[in-house]
């Protein structure tokens, strides 16, 4: 079943569709590579009537995804990227599990924010990235936080760029269970398990139901966004600056953009 990809390695395992990132040596961060295989894996899975619950997750025991992958970002690769990942898991009938192994940082957090249920090893961590590197993630991916876990704290947590421990997230009601690392494959498995005991038209219902909620904010798209603040953004240097400076392992100096 994986030798279609790159990137990723998808399996079925009694009802379940496990899509795993499997880009260690970089904690498992994506390129628009990437994107698209996780997005085909999700088609897939949608499809296969055999299947009743997905799981995310990335390789490894240190990162579930830090986000886009840097040294791509930093080759103009957010120029044009394509990201639904987040509307794609909305949009997914059937319930999506997020099996964070490690850090959930940038474009990880909100993957795993996007998934019906998240489940974490102890270990893990989480945070936005986007303003430490100059990537402009905005619209539906950065609005949606304050769904989850309200303004004042989805401002925090996007404004400022911290890093939260996966209990912090669990008392923020940003995730829905903390295990240690060894336990985190069975507690995966038992939400599974609970779900698949279900009517499956039932569960359809109540995503089609939480999609109608957010409506509103899944037609905010981050390259509308750019286009209509920031139209010449990538031609200014600031998102250059945050990619070289955190490839050169140095603070960034934004001084000259605000």
């Amino acid at each position: 079943m994986t030798s279609r990809y790159k990137d990723i390695l998808y399996d079925i395992e009694d009802g379940v569709a496990r899509v795993t990132i499997n880009r260690p040596q970089v904690l498992n961060a994506f390129t628009q590579d990437t994107l698209d295989e996780i997005e085909h894996a999700i088609d897939t899975a949608e499809a296969d009537r055999r299947i009743g619950v997905l799981v995310l997750t990335g390789a490894g025991e240190r990162a579930f995804c830090a986000g886009g992958d840097v040294n791509w970002e930093a080759t103009g690769g957010l120029n044009g990227v394509r990201y639904e990942l987040g509307r794609q898991i909305v949009n997914c009938s059937k319930p999506v599990i997020a099996r964070v192994n490690g850090y959930a940082i940038g474009g990880g957090n909100h993957l795993q924010y996007f998934c019906d249920i998240t489940v974490a090893a102890e270990h893990a961590v989480f945070g936005q990235n986007g303003p430490r590197v100059g990537s402009p993630a905005s619209g539906h991916i950065v609005s949606h936080a304050a769904n989850i876990i309200g303004h004042k704290r989805a401002r925090e947590m996007w404004l400022t760029c911290r890093r939260y421990s996966a209990r912090q997230m669990l008392d923020w009601g940003l995730i829905n269970a903390v295990v240690p690392y060894a336990e985190l494959d069975a507690e995966v498995r038992r939400f599974a398990d609970d779900m698949l005991a279900l009517s499956p038209t039932c569960l359809r219902l109540i995503k089609a139901s939480f999609r109608q909620q957010m409506e509103p904010i899944l037609a905010l798209d981050m390259n509308d966004f750019v286009r209509q603040l920031k139209p010449d953004y990538y031609e200014t240097g600031e998102q250059a600056e945050g990619a070289a400076a955190f490839l050169e392992k140095r603070k960034p100096d934004f001084s000259r953009w605000r």
